[in-house]
Formats: C-alpha cells, structure tokens, sequence
C-alpha cells in the first residue's frame, strides 16, 4: 500500500494518461476574451507538469454544506480540484470535506452548455411574436448593446401600457438585494413571488407555538449536544443525501457514544442503513396520525411528565386552557374522542399511516420512557398541503414527554445547514453595505402555489375572501430556477407563453431560460471577485476569482446598471458599492463568537495594505487571524471541544426558570392550543387550522388518491447529483446518479414492471417518464422521484422525460402558503417507447 501511495504522489502524467484522466475531454482553457478554448494533448500534458496554485473556489449551492472547495489553477486552466485539507481531520475538529457534485464543480462553470452569448428568440418582436414557439424557437445571437435597448424598451413600454404590477420577479420576495430586484424597484416597483418552499409548513408553526422568531431550523442540539441522546428519532430527515458536508458524520459520533436511531420515512433511505437501528415506514403525508396514536398510548398508560405540562405549556387538558377558548378544545380529550366520539387509537392510526399497532405502541413506549430523546425532523413530512397540523403534534408529543430543554432532548427541524449542530452562528460575515431599495408595490405579492394561475388568469389572493386584479405581462427570471422548482410547471410553462416579454439571466440554458425571449449569459462565483460563504455555525468560508469571466459573459450587477442608464434610473441607487468595496465591508464586518460564549468579536486583521491590495476604503482593524491568512486558507472554523463554552441545546433557560424566562408567546409558555397560529393561518385565506393539532387530511394526500384512482403517493427526494436543480447538466453526475423513478418490488409485479422498465407516471397535474428502479427500499403504494431535474419536454408526447417532479406537483395553495410537494397522487404504467439515459443527450449547447 506505501508502495502504491507514493507512486500516486510521484505521477507524472504523459499526453495519454492526461486525456484518459480527463475522461476524453480536451482541458478547458479561459484566456481574457476568449472564453474556453480547446488545447491540443501535448499542450494539455505540458500545463498538467507546470506550477500552479490553490485557489478556494466558491461551491455556493444550496445543499446545506457549503463546503471547502480549492481549484488548482495553471495559466488559467482549471487542472484540477480538492477539497479540506487545512488541518488534520478529527471528531471534535472535522475536516469540512467536499462531495460529488462539489469534486464536479469544474464541469459545470467550464461546461461547454455555458450561455456565451447574448440571444434572443427568432421569431419574438415586441409585444412577444409567436408566443407558442417559446419553448422550441430558435435561437440568434445578438450584441449587448442589442440586448440591453430590447430590455429597456420592453420595460418602458411594458410599464406604459399596463403599469408596474405587470412586472412579475418570481426569484425575489425580499424587497430588495438581488439586483433585477433593485432595478424594478427603483423603477417604481413589481409584483413579488412569496411562500415557505424547502421548510414545508414548519415556519409559522414553530415560530408562533414556541415565541421564537425563526422557522425552527436552528434549534435542537449542537453536535456535541448530540453525543448526550439515548434516543434520536430521524423523521423524514435524510442527512446522508439531503444535508450535505459532516451531518451523517456527527450522527456517527452520537451513535458511538450509545445513541438509538429510529428512522421514520416510506423510503429506506441511505442515512437508514447507515445509522439506523430500526426503520418504520410511514405512508407520506400522514405522519400526523402517527403522532396522535402515539399520544393516545403515551395518555392512556400514564407517561406524561405531568410537570412539565402543567409548567411549561398551556392547552394540553381542559384545566390548562387559555382565557376565554372552549374547555372541549383541549388536545388531550381531542385525542381520547371525548366530544367528537373517534380515539385516536394507534389502531386508528394504523389503518391511515400504515404502521402496524404493536410498532406504533413499541415506539410510543419507547420515546416517552427514554431520556434525553430527540425528533429531528426533515423538511419533507411537512412539504405537505395544508400541513400545519405535523409540526404541532409533533412539538406535542415533545411537550408531553418532558423531551425538550435537556442536553440531547428537542424537537425540531434540524436540516440543511444546521443539521446536527443548532445554535447561533459561531462565526457570521458582516454586510455588504448595500443600502435596501424598497418596493413601491410591495402589497403585490403572489403565493408561489397561486403564481401561475395569476398570470393565467389575472387574479390572485390577497387575504382570506379578497381577490386582487393583476395583468402579469412581463416574467423576469434570475438567480432561483422558479419555473422549473415550484409545484406547477405545466401551468408555469402555459403562464410563460402568455405574457408579453419573458427573459432570463442565468448560466445555461436552463427550463427558465428556454421559455424565454431573451437570455442574458452571466459570469459563475468562479468568475467574480470573490465573497463570503456561510455553512454550519463553526464554519465561514472566503472564495476569490478562479478564472477570467467567459465569453461575454457579465455579472447580474452590471446587466441591470446597463439598463437602468438606459431607463434613466440612477445607477447609484442599483449600484451603490463597488464590488471590491462590497467585499472588504463583509470581511470586515466579520465577527467569531469569543470562547468564553460572551458575545462576538472581529475575525480578520486589517492592515492600511491590506484594505489598499483589495482596493477598498476601511480603517485598520485587529481581529482574531490576518487577512492573508484567511485568504491562504479560505476558511476560518471555529477551534471546539467537548464542554467547551460554545455548545447548545433549545430553550434550556426556559425549562430552569419557566416563570422568570417566559417566552415570547401570549401564554409565555409553548401552545399546544395556539389560537394566535390558528387566526394567522385563517387570516392569510386559503385553508384552517384549528388551535390544536389535529389530523387533516391533506389534499391530494393518501384518501384523496384511493378515492380518484390515482392509487400510489408520490414522494419528491433531494437527490445526490444535483443541489436542487443546479448541477443537474453535467455529465458526470448524470451517468453517476441516474434520475431513476423508485417502486415497491411488490406493486411492481403487479404491474408486470421491472427494474429499468421505462414507466408513466401521471398524476392529476402532469405526466413524466423515467426508468423504474424496483426495490423493496420503499413501502408499498409510495413511489419517489429525485426533485430537481430540468423540464424535457416531449411535445408530441405530452410528457417531460427528464422527470421534473414540477411537472407531476400539483399549484396548489394552502395554510401559511408554503408548498405541497409530497401530498401529491400518481397513477403509473409501463410505457411503450425506449428512452436513451440521460447522461447521453446531447449538452444544450447554444453557439
């Protein structure tokens, strides 16, 4: 084995084990310019033996890991790409290690599908020409100057004839920051898209039961916290594919310190058989049944913590009831069938979540007899429509067991980039001084489950009994993948050929950018001058410029102060702070957290060089590293150990002193009757919920599809070749994770299918097709589809064939206007034409 090693290390690559290592592929070259340039073999091997250097390249995706990520750069070629190495790796100091689609990165900035060029649609003309051929038009390259006069005077006229609610920005929301959103703004406004997307129903709940401002995702324990669990309950939580970077890797520590894994999820998923010491699958969507039956066992055999109950909390029984509400609307005589004469038994509960009675009464006894127990949730149990009701019961079921403010304890949705270690950052970057530009029409706001409809058909609710006229004409994309990652992508492509201009500003020809008129190429993070990323609360990274901008390529902020010279704005208003000063101010304003858990202090040493090198105006400051060493190392991770004065568990100050540390709800305590969630979800207009947490049967849950034949449920998994919808066009992650359609063995044989049979999958809202992968990894009657795949449209067909679960999703609004993703329906059948995988279709490659 030493044998091998330092032959590795000594390797010199020759012209063919170049080309081989390369996968071959000529080495993609960027000269200022020029854009990518094919170099021969023999000079390819020549730049392979040449000094180069490590820069932290950004790997800014939205997966939750924000990973280390270097690229090794050599007369501007990307040779290569490592991750971590900073310092040695251990338990309490990880290395912060990159994955596939990170290690992939280069494939991606340097694809041959990078948008070149600036192009509009052959057949558009103001006013949008043949609307229909958006979609499948051709494309014809144009000069920026082109481009931008089309923008401006499309906006000019646009705003002219209809005003400026017809301007739809459906990747903002937040009244300012982004920088088409700022133009808009300063323009004299836009209609916003609004609505919780990856924390499903979690946010208002969590924040209104427990009075803290935030979406729940920050809370539970830290990852030391973690080692203290006897008992943690995954629930519908996925680490191992969903929370990229080191969470499955602290979950391994919890379990070696003798923490229990109970995964509950249809799938048997990869952090199952990983951590898992039981699985109970659960049919999607009605988890909250589980809950209940629980309850009902955890009641009616005496395990409450009482105590805490009565100390903590406030609506449990009809003695702890808040002023004024109905005595019979307390949560324990509404699981007994008290007044509405149906226990919620687990045999009840049984018949609607498929969980057999004796697992549902095990696990029940189980979680209330063991201290400390955590539910660490993922996001996905409650992407479900009108699913307020799920995080309720399951804060309850924490409630009633005592199972919250003790080292170990909590509930939570603890993912993305806080899984597996809660708590305030420990280390946070400062602003980038850019002041905000609020929107004049901010009261324009679409629910991202009514946005296509909107546009479609020129109305949209405001608040409960309250529809509002609007004219969308004009759809501007950047930044977020909307048409192809929100719930209704066949309404969103039919809203996309209706309106006047579309355009999109993006890296590839994405599903946003092919129903567009007009595209604008943008530079990658590679390209600009660098910024500040943020992963797990130990962690800040610091990415600079890796290659020369390609093609003609041009950053979003200069695109918009172009056309806002053009529309007359001031573009010191779209473009106050210079992008070095932008830099400098986020560095500067970093802040690390000091190790007694005091408060914060600065992070990085500036000298007058310092700020003069990045080209920016500050004062000299003393922090806690240089600012070379931050930029030689490109990251700064927070030194931890065990019981040092950094860790974390929830409301622990709480529970030592409910009556002196009330929290910030009416009660001061957590609301299991919260008649303030109940009002507020009333009160947005388009669905109920009662003040405590009951079963509601979802629409187009499991009843909905037994009912209108449509017999399987679909579940919509993040999936390990892309973050999201990014990185989904390169190749080798294509032919690495095929975008393959799960199916139960069982119900598969009944439909005569086998394993790369290629199947249809229809629900009521769209239809797909896709290879099956037939397994006895998920319960029966659930089927899955990676979420994330770009819109293929077969037009003869009538089907996508990437598998673009937006088709299949339903635009649908409910509760606090967050989106359905897993109550959704399906029927599948084989299907009769062959489909070439998806890794050998040709790259969309423009010019």
């Amino acid at each position: 084995m030493a044998n091998l090693v330092e032959k590795a290390i000594n390797h010199k690559l020759n012209r063919r084990s170049f080309l081989g290592l390369s996968a071959g592929a000529v080495a993609a070259v960027t000269l200022p310019g020029c854009g990518l340039q094919k170099v021969d073999a023999d000079k390819a091997a020549e730049l392979s033996q040449k000094q180069g250097e490590w820069i932290t390249a950004a790997c800014w995706h939205n997966c939750g890991g924000r990973c280390l990520n270097k690229a090794y750069v050599v007369e501007g070629v990307v040779i290569r790409q490592k991750t971590d190495d900073t310092h040695p790796d251990s338990p309490d100091f990880p290395q912060q290690r990159g994955c596939a689609r990170g290690r992939s990165h280069r494939k991606m900035v340097l694809g041959a599908d990078r948008l070149k060029y600036p192009m509009k649609r052959k057949n558009w003309e103001p006013g949008g020409g043949n609307k229909e051929l958006r979609g499948k038009d051709e494309w014809v390259r144009i000069s920026w100057d082109e481009a931008l006069d089309i923008m401006a005077s499309e906006i000019m006229r646009i705003k002219d004839k209809y005003g400026n609610a017809s301007f739809f920005a459906p990747a903002g929301g937040s009244g300012g920051g982004m920088e088409p959103q700022r133009l808009l703004n300063a323009y004299g406004g836009c209609t916003e898209r609004w609505g919780n997307v990856s924390w499903g129903s979690w946010p208002d709940v969590y924040s209104t039961v427990t009075g803290l401002p935030n979406n729940g995702a920050s809370s539970g324990n830290d990852r030391f916290r973690l080692r203290d669990s006897k008992l943690i309950i995954l629930w519908g939580a996925n680490p191992a594919q969903s929370s990229q970077g080191l969470p499955t890797y602290n979950y391994l520590q919890a379990k070696k310190a003798g923490a229990k894994f109970i995964v509950i999820d249809p799938l048997y998923t990869e952090s199952a058989r990983t951590l898992g010491d039981q699985w109970i699958p659960v049919r999607p969507a009605t988890d909250t049944t589980l809950l209940l039956g629980m309850a009902h066992y955890i009641i009616t055999n005496n395990l409450l913590d009482q105590s805490f109950l009565d100390n903590c909390t406030i609506g449990f029984d009809a003695d702890h009831m808040p002023a004024g509400a109905d005595p019979k609307e307390n949560f324990k005589d509404y699981v007994l069938g008290t007044f509405d004469g149906t226990p919620k038994t687990p045999e009840w509960a049984s018949e609607i979540c498929g969980v057999g009675v004796d697992i549902i009464k095990k696990f029940a006894h189980e979680y209330a007899t063991t201290k400390p127990a955590a539910i660490i949730s993922g996001g996905a149990p409650a992407r479900i429509n009108n699913g307020e009701h799920l995080p309720h019961a399951m804060m309850t079921l924490a409630y009633m067991t005592g199972n919250i403010g003790i080292p170990g304890a909590g509930v939570s949705p603890n993912m993305h980039n806080s899984a597996t270690n809660a708590g305030p950052a420990l280390v946070q970057p400062g602003g980038n001084g850019i002041p905000k530009v609020n929107n004049p029409i901010a009261k324009s706001r679409i629910n991202s489950g009514e946005m296509w409809d909107a546009v479609l058909d020129g109305q949209f609710t405001e608040s409960k009994g309250k529809k509002v006229d609007v004219n969308i004409q004009m759809i501007w994309n950047w930044f977020s993948h909307t048409l192809n990652q929100r719930a209704g992508a066949t309404r969103g492509i039919e809203a996309h050929k209706k309106v006047e201009f579309a355009v999109a500003q993006n890296l590839f020809l994405t599903t946003d950018a092919r129903y567009s008129d007009l595209v604008l190429p943008v530079t990658s993070q590679w390209e600009r001058l660098g910024g500040l990323l943020t992963g797990n609360r130990e962690i800040l990274i610091y990415h600079t410029q890796v290659i020369k901008p390609l093609f003609e390529a041009k950053s979003d902020m200069w695109i918009v102060a172009e056309i806002a010279k053009r529309l007359g704005v001031d573009t010191k208003i779209v473009d106050p702070v210079s992008e070095e000063q932008q830099l400098y101010n986020q560095i500067a304003g970093a802040t690390v957290m000091k190790a007694d858990g005091s408060g914060y202090e600065k992070l990085v040493t500036f000298t007058a060089e310092d700020i003069q090198a990045l080209g920016a105006k500050g004062a000299p400051q003393t922090g806690r590293i240089s600012y070379q060493e931050f930029k030689e190392k490109g990251i700064y991770q927070v030194p931890r150990s065990r019981g040092d004065k950094l860790e974390f568990t929830s409301f622990e100050d709480f529970l030592a002193d409910p009556v002196g540390k009330k929290l910030a709800t009416p009660s001061g305590k957590f609301e299991i009757y919260c008649d303030t969630l109940s009002k507020k979800i009333d009160k947005i207009g388009f669905s109920t919920k009662s003040p405590i947490p009951k079963y509601d049967p979802p629409r187009e849950g499991y009843e909905d599809g037994v009912k209108d034949g449509y017999p399987f449920q679909i579940v919509t998994i993040h999936y390990y070749r892309r973050s999201h919808s990014t990185l989904d066009n390169v190749p080798w992650l294509r032919e690495a994770f095929p975008q393959e359609f799960w199916m139960n063995a069982g119900d598969a044989a009944k439909l005569g299918i086998k394993t790369n049979d290629i199947v249809k999958v229809t629900s009521r809202h769209g239809v797909v097709i896709r290879p099956a992968y037939v397994t006895e990894r998920i319960m029966p009657g659930v089927v899955a589809l990676g979420e994330g795949a770009w819109v293929e449209m077969d037009e003869q067909a009538g089907v996508d064939k990437a598998g673009s679960t937006g088709i299949i999703n339903g635009h649908i609004a409910t509760g606090q206007g967050h989106s359905g993703y897993n109550s959704c329906n399906v029927k599948v059948e084989k299907y009769d034409k062959p489909l070439e995988p998806d890794y050998k279709w040709p790259q969309r490659i423009i010019f």
